[in-house]
């Protein structure tokens, strides 16, 4: 949830940058040539040393002339040049998966702090009577629901900012068993057994995904906007005597009466 952000935001190197410094690498390494080259000029045979750095060299320029033509074929594609065109919408980008990052952490926060202070114990799974706390995604949640299918838009928005958000997290540090980086995810380049991995990964992502999205917004995921009438009886006041009958709805939550309520199958 940060690397993403920061990404798109701090952007990558230019192509044409990155022709420029691999022209200075490829006359560097020509001038390195022509100097070892200049020793043998009179006739004198190369030390065993001084061949092998000529052979170093020489491939080593290889390696950069092919890097070269690819940057060259790179700088004139339409993708590279409409990326450039399209930079301050990727900056714009990050500053808004910055402040989802945040709602997110807030979100959790309140969350978190509201069964801390108002759950019923670990005996019960920290089960919250009411709404304490204002979450600001569980309001909008409930405010989007009475509107087909608002909600589960929004659902889906979460759930693939996960998933695309632990993919860039993935692609940047790699995969590691504690200390020790076990391979490194790059385009063209990634092992079978890495991708083996990843796959592994994006289940157990898409696995806490629905227990995250249950820390992001309780009530909605327990009852969503769901209310049940309450009846009491007040004294009339007036030329006949008795009890007035009056309802008042209320939200559903874990104190309601049995049978008001009914619980999300997705809790269940």
């Amino acid at each position: 949830m940060s690397v993403l952000p920061l990404n798109l935001i701090k952007g990558t190197r230019s192509v044409a940058y990155e022709r420029l410094e691999n022209t200075e690498d490829i006359d560097d390494v020509e001038h390195q040539i022509e100097k070892l080259k200049t020793k043998c000029k009179d006739g004198r045979p190369l030390s065993s040393r001084d061949r092998n750095n000529l052979q170093e060299l020489e491939g080593k320029l290889q390696v950069l002339q092919r890097r070269g033509r690819h940057l060259e074929i790179a700088e004139r594609n339409c993708c590279t040049k409409v990326g450039s065109a399209l930079r301050p919408f990727k900056i714009l980008l990050g500053i808004f998966f910055i402040l989802v990052a945040l709602l997110f952490a807030v979100a959790l926060f309140i969350s978190n702090l509201d069964k801390a202070l108002h759950s019923a114990g670990i005996s019960s799974g920290f089960i919250v009577f009411g709404t304490n706390l204002t979450n600001p995604l569980n309001e909008l949640l409930l405010a989007l629901q009475p509107v087909f299918p608002l909600d589960y838009i929004l659902i889906t928005v979460i759930t693939m900012y996960f998933v695309v958000t632990s993919m860039a997290g993935i692609r940047n540090m790699g995969i590691w068993f504690f200390w020790i980086r076990l391979y490194k995810i790059r385009p063209k380049k990634t092992r079978p057994q890495a991708l083996l991995f990843l796959c592994m990964i994006l289940l157990l992502i898409v696995l806490h995904t629905s227990y995250m999205i249950y820390s992001l917004a309780p009530q909605y995921v327990m009852y969503g906007s769901q209310k049940y009438l309450v009846q009491s009886q007040m004294p009339s006041a007036g030329p006949m005597s008795g009890n007035a009958t009056f309802g008042t709805t209320r939200i559903c939550d874990a104190d309601a009466p049995e049978g008001k309520s009914v619980i999300s199958a997705s809790t269940l």
